[in-house]
């Protein structure tokens, strides 16, 4: 298998063709064996409710990801839930970061840069697993993506004013998925200062930031009042730096090599094959200037002169100021071999602030208020895919100094290798084991294990979510800690009733189903309510069933003493 050129001269191509192979990858084991861990959890919970409700229980938690409960609350309406409702936006998502990080690579540096940078996006492992994540930071990582191909179009002199308008849309959607994505515009600022774009450029990039921040302003005001959800995450440490250590020595790398690449005239498969159109290559990598004559509009064979083909990647079709930087004739009459364009950015100038910002940013965050949690900024991985899609572009350079057909082989050839490399991650990832637990497996072992009349107990509370998903399974149980149900009470986990009423509730029960952490996942039980609960179980309760089943406990107790002796 090779590369075909007629695919490397169509950009629609260039994207669509990353887009399928990363919807192939979602929807590989999408339901990861019918299992939902807790955070999807929250989301079908959620989803499932009335938009009243929802708008009730945001102004209590959980406002940070406020627009899309609202959207998937609109999917599960019109479709019902199921795994494959729940994940397959975040599927769709990372396909269409795909593509456009695909176009980036293209427009930059040509083709193979771009194919590369595309199918390296879904292949990486962090990206594979938010790839089937029913949560909003693959949706993130799709408008953050967006956002940064609409910039470096503003920045290779093609932006309107619906341009930038789409630019400050795209980021205040990004905004309210997770106030977080505004950490892309100081990338992006870096972006065009190390471009030297043009002051009109750099002013009408602060309007739409501003604009953008402005909307997302008042979501990132009123979530510091819920600053405890995140209590949480750990304070940062050094270990905790290794993988971003890692990622942008990657990304440093890539940056370097890409450069080489798109400032070595006329070699190879590098700058030749980045403009499209730009003429063959001989054995020596001197460009055949006859053909980018006869392309850039200079008389052809019968005397006639040929209108500029511009069919090519968009690298020709810049302003006329640029014209003898594509390859047209100068003002003497010669040809200038293919050159980077005043204003156009470098892949390197693209990548590596979206790469090192987010992750910097959020270090520095971290240091004021314990933050640091990779899917926060998984779209800072676009910046990576697009460096790696920079050392793609250098193998396939050096091998083309050799050989031109040789040279269509090795992005096919790397994918393969890549792929079977990170097949044992990739099966893994797809496994219910990948996450701390599964509530659809502990809410199936309940269904089979109760008797009507029985009472149910949640340690800690936030384990009630087994019930919310799946409220057939406990049909004929009663909650018997639970005073408010979360609809009622505007919360994720409802509100329970004072540990005095909670003891007398269960002391009139002859049998109760409890569903808690396994033994390696649960904290240290934390409260007086869980406490109590803990504490008559051991006391007044015995234990006749205890089974783990994926990160999750279900035991059933029975009274033996008379319901009045405790």
């Amino acid at each position: 298998m090779t590369c075909d050129p007629r695919v490397l001269r169509r950009p629609l191509l260039v994207g669509l063709i990353p887009a399928v192979w990363t919807v192939a990858l979602g929807l590989w084991g999408l339901s990861r064996q019918n299992s939902v861990w807790r955070d999807e959890a929250a989301t079908w919970q959620v989803a499932r409710r009335s938009t009243g409700d929802i708008v009730r229980m945001l102004e209590h938690v959980d406002v940070v990801h406020s627009l899309y409960y609202l959207c998937m609350h609109g999917l599960f309406a019109g479709f019902g839930p199921s795994t494959t409702v729940l994940r397959l936006p975040s599927v769709l998502a990372v396909a269409a970061a795909a593509a456009c990080v695909a176009l980036i690579g293209h427009r930059l540096a040509g083709a193979y840069v771009g194919l590369g940078a595309g199918l390296a996006l879904g292949l990486l492992p962090a990206v594979q697993f938010y790839l089937q994540e029913g949560r909003p930071y693959a949706l993130v990582a799709a408008g953050s993506a967006v956002s940064t191909l609409l910039l470096v179009n503003a920045l290779r002199g093609r932006a309107r004013k619906r341009t930038w308008a789409a630019y400050a849309c795209a980021v205040l959607v990004c905004g309210w998925l997770n106030w977080l994505a505004l950490l892309i515009l100081p990338a992006h600022l870096i972006t065009l200062l190390w471009s030297r774009a043009p002051r009109g450029v750099r002013v009408r990039w602060a309007v739409a930031a501003g604009a953008a921040t402005a909307g997302v302003l008042p979501l990132a005001l009123f979530s510091l009042d819920q600053s405890g959800q995140v209590s949480w995450v750990p304070p940062l440490t050094w270990h905790m730096m290794i993988g971003p250590a890692i990622l942008l020595a990657i990304g440093g790398l890539g940056g370097l090599l890409g450069r080489r690449t798109e400032t070595a005239p006329g070699t190879g498969m590098g700058t030749a094959e980045r403009t499209g159109v730009a003429g063959r290559t001989d054995r020596t990598g001197r460009a055949d200037r006859t053909d980018l004559a006869d392309r850039a509009g200079r008389p052809g064979p019968a005397g006639t002169v040929e209108p500029p083909d511009l069919a090519g990647p968009p690298d020709l079709a810049g302003p006329p100021d640029l014209a003898n930087r594509a390859g047209r004739p100068g003002s003497e009459g010669t040809v200038e071999p293919p050159g980077p364009v005043t204003g156009s950015p470098s892949v390197a100038a693209v990548g590596l602030p979206l790469l090192a910002v987010p992750q910097l940013g959020l270090i520095a965050l971290s240091l004021v208020k314990p933050l640091f949690v990779d899917r926060y900024i998984l779209f800072s991985l676009l910046g990576l895919a697009l460096l790696i899609g920079a050392l793609i572009g250098r193998a396939v350079d050096e091998v083309a100094r050799r050989s031109r057909p040789a040279a269509r082989c090795v992005l096919p050839v790397l994918v393969a290798v890549a792929l079977v490399a990170l097949l044992p991650q990739s099966l893994a990832k797809r496994s219910p084991a990948s996450r701390v637990d599964d509530v659809l497996a502990a809410a199936e072992r309940t269904r089979q294990l109760k008797h009507d009349g029985d009472g149910v107990l949640f340690i800690p509370a936030a384990r009630r979510d087994t019930w919310l998903v799946t409220p057939d399974a406990f049909t004929g149980t009663r909650d018997i800690a639970l005073a408010e149900t979360p609809e009622e009470s505007g919360t994720l986990k409802g509100v329970e009733a004072s540990p005095a009423r909670v003891r007398a509730a269960m002391l009139a029960q002859r049998r109760i189903l409890l569903v808690t952490d396994a033994t390696g996942v649960a904290r240290p039980t934390r409260g007086r309510r869980d406490r109590t609960k803990a504490e008559v179980l051991a006391t007044h309760f015995t234990l006749v069933s205890d089974e783990r089943i994926r990160g999750r406990r279900v035991a059933v107790y029975e009274r033996l003493a008379p319901a009045g002796g405790g």
